[in-house]
């Protein structure tokens, strides 16, 4: 087939067909956002639209020309290496209705080998062949013409002039464009995710240049005391039995007594910023000492356990991951988030200190693959979707595979209160707190990492459960928390006094 299509190009009519297919195979999910938000009825709208896509065609058309002039070799390997990442930026937008910004660049960053390759599908392989790996092929084998220096900036400058002219003329749409920049900026290709990109490691740069380190703090008494904290993955509130929800989600919580739930939102929709969130004390964009580390060197017990990733840095002797877990781990809970409970009892009593403080960072609901995130004999909602591609599946399976999870969860969070009981020498609490939502098909979206600013509540109203033994203190009658009374909470239970600690955010009386 590549043999029947010309290959011998000047620059710039290959530039422009390279523009158009990029165009073609990849900007319908853009175009669909234009359609469904300005009246394209209307003169102005048809205006606008047209306007924006002959805008898309040349400026493409211009930067890839721009970089094939300088250097032909590296404009082939570029543009076919656009080709293959805009076919799978375009298949995750078309599945999961996604928006490449920065947040969902350090997402991806930011996931484990396990997590992406839940990913996997068929599909995925189809459209990384027919739209990334063929016209990558293509690209290569074509044989460009240059043009001289003198021919390329007049054709330069005429470009930019035009550019200039078209983006004037349509001056009454700018505040709408600038509006809407996050959406149109996400699903750009290929400068969504190569714009998002320079950002996300620009900005990472910025704020982990010097962790900010906290006024030291002291220890007021020696009571026994032990604290956990169970940070959920991807855990909406509203399917929560505990807050009113029609299925029963948490059989075993609810008949739990001093089990309470409170109202609360998360500070972002993605993993990294749920997780700092939760561990400052205060919603910042500068990376401060997290509660762990502060807690660690402020002479507090600190073990952190997890099967998941996406925390700040973490600065204790006792980090735990679920590959030196398993060494002690025997069954089929081991392949779960259950086995994060393995030994944590024995644990504790082998402590030396009076006040710990133990961090369980879950993967159970995250997506796509919720199905696979609990053992069989949790599945108490059938039949679940088993597909990693969501939209494929009924709303009814979904949601039944996400319910699962919930039911898991409930379990988990019961094994870890009896296991506290246990510890009668110590006032023990438990805290459960989301990283974030999770879309499972309202509004045509899926999972989470949309804008904070445009996200919908189910990606950020979150469940804040907490447990306290009958020795422990009685809790405020807070309706509605934040992800950063967590911090101020658990200083309050371990009798830690900080200069930072601030009462208002504490849920303990």
């Amino acid at each position: 087939m590549l043999k029947i299509l010309k290959t011998d190009f000047q620059i710039t009519h290959f530039v422009l067909l390279m523009s158009f297919l990029n165009f073609l195979f990849f900007h319908f999910p853009f175009y669909a956002f234009v359609f469904n938000n300005l009246d394209y009825k209307s003169l102005s709208g048809i205006i606008a639209i047209i306007s924006l896509m002959i805008l898309m065609l040349v400026v493409n058309a211009f930067v890839f020309c721009l970089i094939f002039f300088l250097s032909r070799f590296v404009g082939k390997f570029l543009l076919a290496l656009f080709f293959i990442i805009n076919s799978i930026s375009v298949y995750f937008i078309n599945t999961y209705n996604v928006i490449i910004d920065e947040s969902m660049i350090g997402n991806v960053i930011n996931s484990n080998y396990e997590e992406a390759s839940s990913f996997f599908s068929i599909k995925l392989i189809v459209y990384i062949m027919l739209l990334g790996v063929i016209p990558g092929i293509y690209i290569i084998k074509a044989k460009i013409i240059n043009i001289t220096w003198k021919r390329f900036l007049v054709t330069s400058s005429l470009t930019l002039l035009f550019i200039a002219i078209l983006a004037f003329a349509n001056s009454s749409h700018w505040l709408w464009i600038d509006k809407n920049s996050k959406q149109l900026g996400g699903l750009a290709m290929p400068w969504s995710y190569s714009v998002n990109t320079s950002l996300y490691y620009i900005h990472q740069h910025q704020k982990n240049k010097k962790e900010i380190v906290l006024p030291d703090a002291t220890i007021k008494d020696n009571e026994k005391s032990v604290i956990v904290l169970v940070i959920g993955e991807s855990a909406r509130k509203q399917n929560f039995s505990l807050y009113g929800y029609g299925r029963n989600t948490n059989p075993l919580l609810s008949q739990t007594r001093n089990v309470f739930h409170f109202d609360a939102t998360s500070c972002a929709t993605y993993t990294t910023a749920g997780v700092k969130c939760i561990l400052e004390h205060t919603n910042t964009d500068d990376l401060y000492e997290i509660l762990p580390n502060y807690l660690y060197r402020n002479n507090v017990e600190v073990i952190w356990r997890t099967t998941n990733r996406g925390e700040p840095p973490v600065h204790i002797e006792s980090y735990q991951t679920r590959e030196a877990l398993m060494l002690n781990c025997k069954g089929e809970a081991c392949n779960y988030d259950e086995i994060l409970l393995t030994g944590l009892k024995e644990q504790i009593l082998a402590s030396k200190k009076n006040k710990i403080l133990i961090i369980l960072h879950t993967s159970t609901s995250h997506g796509p693959t919720y199905s696979k995130k609990y053992p069989p004999q949790f599945e108490t909602f059938k039949p679940v979707c088993n597909s990693v591609e969501l939209g494929n599946c009924s709303q009814n399976e979904l949601i039944n595979a996400y319910d699962n999870t919930i039911v898991y969860t409930d379990y988990i969070l019961y094994t870890v209160i009896e296991d506290l009981k246990q510890l009668t020498d110590y006032k023990s609490a438990m805290l459960f707190v989301a990283d974030h939502g999770e879309s499972l098909g309202e509004k045509n979206l899926y999972m989470h990492g949309m804008p904070i600013s445009i996200a919908p509540k189910e990606q950020y109203e979150i469940p804040f459960i907490v447990w306290t033994s009958d020795s422990s203190k009685q809790l405020k009658p807070d309706k509605t928390l934040s992800q950063n009374h967590v911090f101020h909470s658990v200083l309050n239970f371990l009798s830690v006094q900080s200069p930072v600690y601030d009462e208002e955010m504490n849920i303990f009386k």
